[in-house]
């Protein structure tokens, strides 16, 4: 005899659940990446002398701050997982375009000895020429 007994379909009703659940998450995560809104911050560095080490350093962080400011939560709940590696992502190719745009070595080399992945040397003279 073949019964369907409360339990297996309570079973089947809680994966329908969890499946429904993943797949609107997934649908969320794609909207929202989908979307193509760029952000962007200007920091200003006029104020700095880039050519040493100090004013390299003072940049950077300002840099930082901006890339934080900009991939940081607005309306994610930043609790997740894949929201924070995505804010992570986010920020450290942010921070990685404005030290290639501003090119110049001084910031290459703060940048590469705070990171694990350096960004190459023949990018910052290329662009600083």
């Amino acid at each position: 005899m073949n019964t369907i007994t409360p339990s297996t379909r309570l079973r089947g009703l809680i994966a329908t659940a969890i499946v429904y659940a993943i797949a609107s998450s997934f649908a969320a995560v794609c909207a929202a990446a989908d979307r193509g809104d760029t952000v962007s911050v200007i920091v200003k560095y006029g104020d700095l002398n880039i050519s040493n080490p100090e004013g390299a350093a003072a940049l950077y962080r300002r840099i930082v701050a901006a890339a934080h400011d900009v991939c940081g939560p607005n309306d994610v709940d930043t609790r997740g997982f894949v929201a924070g590696a995505r804010m992570d992502a986010c920020a450290h190719k942010a921070i990685a375009d404005a030290v290639t745009k501003v090119g110049q070595p001084e910031l290459f080399a703060v940048y590469n000895a705070k990171n694990r992945r350096p960004l190459p040397m023949s990018v910052a003279t290329a662009q600083s020429r």
